[in-house]
């Protein structure tokens, strides 16, 4: 097991999320890592050599560490082919309407995994973290050989031990309020709407097996060591003006969705990629949502009706992927009144604190037995004692 801790790596105990589709481009990684904390690439729906060039990218944007997200290979039972055959059909209406044709089923389970595994190690990075299920331990003694950091995303206290026995030094914690796409092990249609107890980082029992203290669940970063003190670097984050940094790799729809009065809740869906992933609810939800066979073949077949969503400036069509959210007030008065609410078709919410707006309760816990949490960062950039 690597004994390097997760704080040594950045100036600020801040981990940028590795997002999968865009989200997470080697720009904003570079950016991250310059500002002093953790930038995270992500190796999701990437062929090996496309992920090979962006890390070469990120080298040429910063000198300092970051990491690599990988998708575990999915085990579980194919898609039914009548099944997807039937949502395809449904889909057709979207695809005319959008003038694009569906994207064509990807029946290949293991997204390039052996061949990323094989680029990380051959070529390491400092840290590299697992979505979608835990590798076995033979492949965290390789990456500690080659000194690389490992992490695992587990949603239950079983997969937190599942990972703490393959040997990952840490685990990070996505309770299913948090937005995008589960990370959990196992995809069954009848877990969704009832999540097991304990699955959620805010409940103690996440954090019991592992004999660790959890962070609060308004989305931080604890690791098991505290900071360095300071070292000279570079100027915080909250300095930087907004112009110097980049665009992340999303529509800019996405991001005005996220404050926009017509979307007032969020909901889990297999509408767009038939696995569970959280966003706001909008049209294309309501409407497919509840016909989306699990698991449809990756994210494939509704991908250009999503990207000619985007490029027609329809926020209806697209997968908008959001953590469970509460209105902030700003947001409520905009939509609190007779016209917004006959656009809409939905209640607004209440007004809330601003501060509660958007938590994603996605943070990282140390896996040594014994080990306490030493330092994490509070929402308002506070230290909270541990």
């Amino acid at each position: 097991m690597s004994t390097t801790a997760l704080n040594d790596l950045s100036r600020f105990p801040i981990v940028q999320a590795p997002m999968a589709g865009g989200g997470s481009c080697p720009e904003l990684v570079g950016a991250v890592c310059e500002a002093g904390a953790l930038g995270f690439l992500a190796g999701g729906y990437k062929t090996a050599g496309g992920l090979y060039q962006e890390v070469k990218r990120v080298r040429g944007l910063t000198a300092r560490p970051f990491g690599v997200n990988l998708f575990l290979p999915q085990d579980g039972r194919p898609a039914d082919p009548a099944a997807v055959e039937v949502y395809r059909h449904q889909l057709a209406g979207e695809a005319t309407w959008y003038e694009t044709p569906l994207g064509e089923a990807d029946e290949s389970r293991d997204d390039a995994y052996d061949a990323k595994l094989a680029i990380l190690l051959e070529d390491p990075v400092p840290v590299v973290s697992f979505t979608f299920g835990c590798p076995p331990r033979e492949t965290f003694h390789a990456f500690d050989r080659v000194g690389t950091y490992t992490i695992v995303t587990v949603t239950s206290a079983d997969e937190a031990l599942a990972a703490q026995r393959a040997g990952a030094d840490a685990v990070c914690v996505q309770g299913v309020e948090a937005g995008g796409h589960q990370g959990t092990y196992r995809d069954d249609p009848a877990d969704e709407g009832a999540p097991a107890p304990g699955s959620s980082p805010s409940s103690p029992r996440s954090a019991r097996p592992s004999r660790c203290r959890s962070s609060p669940p308004e989305g931080s970063c604890a690791a098991r060591r505290s900071p360095p003190s300071s070292p000279p670097g570079p100027t915080p984050p909250s300095s930087a003006p907004p112009s110097s940094l980049p665009r992340v790799g999303r529509p800019p729809l996405h991001k005005q969705a996220l404050t926009d009065p017509l979307f007032t809740r969020t909901a889990l869906t297999r509408a767009f990629s038939g696995r569970p992933a959280r966003g706001l609810v909008n049209r294309f939800m309501r409407e497919h949502g509840p016909y989306a066979p699990p698991p449809t073949p990756r994210s494939t077949t509704t991908a250009p009706l999503r990207k000619a969503a985007a490029d027609a400036g329809d926020a209806q069509g697209m997968a908008l992927w959001a953590a469970r959210a509460t209105a902030s007030p700003a947001r409520s008065r905009r939509g609190a009144g007779r016209g917004a609410g006959r656009r809409t078709g939905h209640r607004p919410l209440r007004a809330r604190p601003q501060e509660r707006f958007m938590t994603a309760p996605v943070f990282v816990v140390d896996t040594v037995p014994g080990a306490g949490v030493s330092s994490w960062t509070g929402p308002r950039g506070g230290t909270p004692s541990p």
